[in-house]
């Protein structure tokens, strides 16, 4: 029983059961493969962010297991004490020549990497301008940072550019901030025409390009790249732990910028370094990116066929150009529903709600892998088509 001070939470969740938007967790019960085990039952897994299959390379597989040989599997501080070790220099170094950026820092998540940075490069005396549907963890080093906060509607370039005029003369450092690829949505960020805004205004411009990394431009060197905009983004952060298939976030800029954050940004602070067997593994990751080009083709053809082929069934996949392929439900209860069946039919696809997106918009997100195959895909597009007439989705 919970004591009566806790009462109030037990009372929420039966609430949430109430209304049929209670969920429990999956378990998985084995490697995160595109057929994996979830609670005793072999499905497709549409859930998850290994875009590329990395969580299970041979290359990153052998490097994590040399690495802990090598360096023990912990570091034993934060990294401004005792725990910077050579290996998370390399890692920075690495990533910084990827992204074609001055210089690199590794926070332990890419939430860390986001909050961390916003809240320490701006203060109350500045403002932050915004997009609607930014990463919680944007949102959440904004409120961090105490600056006031300019929020335009979703890629509303126009609305962006009249709140700049608003505040043009104000004192103070302005931030502009955006995430590359959208995580519910799937669409692209219009940065071509942010990045002209914040060169016109003086704004700092900063890129959350998590799920870009390993996808988009050349390599899966990012949204940047995609749009040729190498040097015209001040700050851009992304993760390890998507693409890249390990654990992790980080931030690249130019060299003072990077230093100031060793200095300044909290989660950077106060945590724990990375496991050598981590800082290893992203490193390798960065190899076979620049070495296996083959497996972002093969994540792109999947793409479209399994997009083209939602389509022609009939379902809303609403703003997508990217692996990530909302079917948008609007009903929350319907769409776990939704989630629950296709789960007992075989398919992995994970129903989100408010607060994750507006009331209204609930769906089920799916992601594609370059590790799909075909008949995988097809199976899943079945299932699907039969689960959505059942309920009349479709």
């Amino acid at each position: 029983m919970p004591k009566a001070q806790l009462q109030y939470l037990t009372d929420e969740l039966n609430k949430l059961r109430d209304q049929k938007l209670y969920q429990k967790l999956r378990v998985l019960e084995g490697e995160q493969l595109p057929v994996a085990r979830f609670d005793g039952r072999e499905v497709i897994n549409l859930s998850s962010n290994n875009y590329l299959g990395l969580t299970t390379h041979p290359k990153l597989k052998a490097r994590a297991i040399e690495a802990i040989e090598r360096y023990g599997v912990g570091s034993g501080a934060v990294r401004t004490i005792a725990g910077t070790m050579t290996i998370h220099m390399a890692l920075e170094e690495k990533i910084a020549r990827f992204k074609q950026v001055e210089a690199s820092v590794v926070f332990q998540s890419g939430f860390a990497a986001n909050a961390g940075t916003v809240a320490a490069i701006l203060g109350r005396e500045g403002v932050i301008i915004s997009d609607e549907l930014n990463h919680a963890s944007i949102i959440d080093g904004c409120r961090l940072s105490r600056a006031e906060i300019k929020v335009f509607p979703h890629k509303d370039v126009d609305a962006c550019e009249k709140i700049l005029k608003e505040i043009a003369v104000r004192p103070g450092r302005k931030l502009l901030i955006t995430d590359g690829v959208f995580s519910m949505d799937g669409d692209i960020a219009p940065l071509p025409e942010l990045a002209a805004l914040a060169e016109k205004f003086g704004c700092i411009m900063m890129l959350d390009d998590a799920h870009a990394s390993g996808v988009l431009g050349k390599n899966g060197r990012g949204t940047v790249d995609h749009f040729n905009l190498h040097g015209r983004v001040d700050i851009q952060v992304g993760t390890l732990s998507k693409a890249i298939g390990a654990l992790g976030g980080y931030v690249g800029s130019t060299r003072d910028t990077i230093q100031f954050l060793y200095h300044r940004a909290r989660p950077f602070l106060f945590s724990t370094s990375h496991p050598p067997s981590v800082a290893a593994t992203c490193l390798a990751a960065f190899e076979v990116l620049e070495e296996e080009p083959q497996l972002i083709e093969r994540l792109w053809a999947n793409t479209r066929f399994f997009k083209e082929s939602l389509k022609k069934l009939g379902f809303n996949t609403g703003m997508s150009e990217t692996p990530i392929t909302p079917v948008i439900v609007g009903d929350a209860a319907l769409a776990h529903e939704f989630s629950r069946q296709l789960f007992q039919q075989g398919v992995f696809a994970q129903s989100i709600g408010f607060p994750t997106v507006p009331q209204g918009k609930a769906r089920i997100r799916t992601i594609v892998t370059a590790t799909h195959t075909r008949e995988e895909l097809s199976r899943a597009l079945a299932i699907l088509e039969s689960v959505g007439k059942k309920l009349r989705i479709i």
